[in-house]
């Protein structure tokens, strides 16, 4: 399989991630006023199932080290296949949670606080589950206080905005909230399922690592990309149980019947399923970059996706533009502290 060896091609890799987690939501704002979020997340769903198989038969087959995909899919023992599966239902409530909040409250809103409060509690998750390949906590943390800061200067620039019948700032943040509390657990329990090396200093799964004589993968354990195609796999059981159930008894609108699905339009279907690759392409990269960076640094690289959204929302579908005077600071304050506890956490291990 492909790995990497460098702590700066894993930080590069999370900054894809944080691009791509930061974008997807712009496919279901294509699609938003013809195409009710439901019958999009079938297609987003189907997305990143798609995406985490091709990277398994190509980046998880080929390369020097370690298992190939299928392989590892072969020898992974049941606890390890139940944390993957786990991850991706948990994920898949939390997200579901997250597209309605952008119907609800724009992606200005839904992105820095649900994805933002997502960050901080992973975060910590993560880092109390392998405090040592963290690196500095007395830098982490400051980085994690300021992008607390940044949620609450999003919250406060929302609550600024006027209120209209179909968006309220009380059911936009519910919404994102509660998304953000499921949304800080799912990688913590993928991480479980992913490898280490028998012997190594930590649990980072590095090439060096590897290199060394006589080291050997973690048995029934899975590679990154077997572990992020059970993962996938988690969420498209789960969204059978689920989804039927919201169609009928909605967060947002009214009811939706399943064969509406097949009334969409090729594009509707088709921006669903880039939906979907663009955030499994940020998902692959990130758990492969985890085993240099740490899982805590990772994760929060990667929701740095909050950052990214809200510059879409602010500057691309302008959501803000009704706010009244003085809400700007609000917004530019956000983003500077975004911007800084990202680089912090960045410097963790630097």
């Amino acid at each position: 399989m492909v790995m990497l060896a460098s702590y700066g091609i894993a930080v590069l890799f999370c900054v894809i991630t944080m691009f791509c987690w930061g974008s997807w939501g712009n496919t279901q704002k294509l699609v938003g006023k013809t195409w009710r979020y439901e019958l999009f997340y079938w297609d987003y769903v189907f997305g990143v199932v798609l995406a985490a198989l091709v990277f398994g038969l190509t980046m998880g087959s080929h390369g020097q080290y370690g298992m190939s995909f299928c392989e590892s899919l072969k020898q992974a023992s049941r606890e390890s296949l139940l944390w993957a599966f786990a991850g991706g239902v948990v994920f898949n409530i939390a997200n579901i949670l997250l597209v309605a909040a952008i119907a609800v409250a724009g992606m200005a809103v839904a992105f820095p606080v649900g994805i933002g409060l997502a960050l901080v509690l992973g975060v910590l998750v993560n880092y109390l589950g392998d405090p040592a390949a963290a690196g500095k906590p007395y830098i982490l943390f400051p980085g994690i206080a300021l992008v607390t800061y940044a949620i609450i200067l999003n919250a406060v620039a929302y609550s600024k905005l006027p209120k209209t019948a179909d968006t309220s700032m009380g059911k936009g943040l519910t919404l994102s909230i509660l998304c953000g509390i499921l949304m800080s657990l799912f990688y913590f329990f993928v991480a479980k399922s992913i490898t280490g090396v028998e012997g190594a200093s930590d649990s980072a799964l590095t090439l060096a690592n590897l290199q060394q004589e006589g080291a050997r993968l973690e048995a029934g354990k899975m590679t990154p990309y077997a572990a992020n195609f059970v993962f996938s796999i988690g969420i498209l059981v789960s969204n059978f149980i689920v989804m039927p159930i919201l169609m009928k008894k909605p967060i947002v609108g009214t009811p939706v019947a399943l064969g509406a699905y097949f009334s969409g339009r090729a594009s509707d279907h088709l921006w669903g399923i880039i939906g979907g690759i663009i955030w499994a392409i940020g998902m692959t990269l990130n758990v492969v970059a985890s085993g240099v960076a740490s899982p805590a640094i990772a994760y929060g690289l990667g929701q740095g996706a909050t950052l990214m959204s809200a510059i879409w929302g602010v500057f691309i579908w302008r959501e803000f533009r009704d706010a009244p005077k003085g809400t700007t600071k609000y917004l530019v304050a956000m983003f500077l502290a975004f911007i800084v506890g990202l680089g912090l956490i960045i410097w963790t291990k630097l």
